[in-house]
C-alpha cells in the first residue's frame, strides 16, 4: 500500500483463554476482579508475547478508525479480570483493538482471544468467531442484542490504492472509506453468520421456517435494518 508506514511491536500477554461469552445474559460484572491501566501495562511487559504491525496514516484521506481519538473504556477478560479507565481505540480496517500506553506508545492487541467484552464508548464489544463465505474467522463485533438468538454488528472500512493522473483528471490519494454495517446473527453456540439476503435470514431459523417467511413479508424486514431484526428475532422467541 502506498504512503503507509509499518510498525512492529510485540505483544504480550502473562495468560491465554479460550473464548467463552453467554449468548442469554451479560457478563457478570460484579464478580471481577478489578485492575487498572498499570496493571494492564505491567502485564503486557512481562513474558513472552506475538508480534503485531499496526498501519498507520499518512497522506491518506479518510481513517481507519470508530474513531479517531483514543476513548477511556474497560476490557473484562476470560479470566474475570476487568481492566478499567485504559485508553483504546478501534481500527476497523487492520480489525485490531489499539490501546496507549502511558509513554505515549499505541500497540495493538495481540491475544483478543482473552476478550469477554470491550466497553468502548456508549458501546459494548466481544471477539467471536464467526463463519465468512465456508470460512471460519474471527473479529471484533457491536453488541446489538443478546439472548438464544444474538444479533450483532460489524464495521467496515474499506482502503483503495492512489489512482494515477490522467489527461482528464488528477492522480486521486489513497483513501480509506467507510462502508454500511453488517449484520451477523449468531444461535446458540453456532458461530455468528451474516443476514445477506431475505433467503439466508430465513434459512437461518429451519425450526420455524414458514413462520419467519411470514412474518418477513408481513413486516417487510431487511437484512440491513437493525431494528427490524431486532423485531424479527423477538418474534422468535414467542414461537
Amino acid at each position: 500500500m502506498h504512503n503507509m508506514k509499518v510498525i512492529v511491536i510485540a505483544i504480550v500477554f502473562l495468560f491465554s483463554a479460550s473464548m467463552v461469552f453467554s449468548q442469554t445474559s451479560t457478563y457478570n460484572k460484579d464478580s471481577y476482579k478489578i485492575l487498572h491501566q498499570m496493571d494492564f501495562f505491567n502485564t503486557y511487559k512481562a513474558g513472552r508475547g506475538d508480534v503485531k504491525a499496526i498501519l498507520e496514516q499518512n497522506e491518506i484521506k479518510g481513517t481507519p478508525y470508530l474513531n479517531d481519538d483514543f476513548i477511556k473504556g474497560t476490557i473484562y477478560t476470560t479470566s474475570e479480570q476487568k481492566y478499567v479507565d485504559l485508553p483504546l481505540r478501534y481500527n476497523i480496517y487492520n480489525d485490531e483493538l489499539e490501546f496507549k500506553t502511558p509513554e505515549d506508545k499505541v500497540l495493538a492487541l495481540g491475544t483478543p482471544e482473552i476478550i469477554e467484552a470491550v466497553e468502548y464508548g456508549d458501546q459494548v464489544m466481544v471477539y467471536l468467531p464467526y463463519t465468512d463465505n465456508t470460512k471460519i474467522k474471527k473479529g471484533y463485533f457491536k453488541v446489538l442484542l443478546l439472548g438464544d438468538v444474538s444479533l450483532f454488528s460489524k464495521y467496515v472500512v474499506e482502503f483503495k490504492e492512489a489512482g494515477e493522473p490522467n489527461a482528464y483528471d488528477n492522480a486521486k490519494p489513497a483513501e480509506f472509506s467507510r462502508n454500511k454495517d453488517v449484520y451477523y446473527l449468531k444461535i446458540g453456540n453456532e458461530q455468528a453468520k451474516k443476514v445477506g439476503t431475505k433467503k439466508e435470514l430465513i434459512e437461518a431459523f429451519p425450526d420455524h421456517e414458514k413462520e419467519i417467511e411470514s412474518f418477513v413479508k408481513k413486516n417487510k424486514i431487511k437484512p440491513s435494518d437493525p431494528d427490524k431484526l431486532k423485531a424479527l428475532i423477538n418474534f422468535y422467541s414467542t414461537l
